[in-house]
């Protein structure tokens, strides 16, 4: 589930192992391609940190965070 802290929607996803995480952050990054939006995240282990914000609507959330979001969800 999103959360919406300090005008960004977090999420963090957990993974099996390493190899799971990284192939999530690949489908994610053709998503994010796709959309024209791209994420700040980190990557620790089994463990991705998503956070999405629209840097040039002065950092706050906005209707392609939240499209975004909800293509990511859909990759589960």
């Amino acid at each position: 589930m999103w959360k919406e802290e300090n005008n960004k929607l977090t999420q963090t996803f957990e993974f099996k192992d390493f190899t799971e995480a990284f192939a999530f952050m690949t489908r994610v990054a053709f998503l994010a391609e796709a959309h024209g939006h791209h994420p700040n995240w980190s990557n620790v282990y089994n463990k991705v940190q998503i956070e999405l914000t629209t840097h040039d609507q002065g950092n706050t959330i906005t209707e392609k965070d939240r499209k975004l979001a909800k293509a990511i969800e859909g990759l589960d």
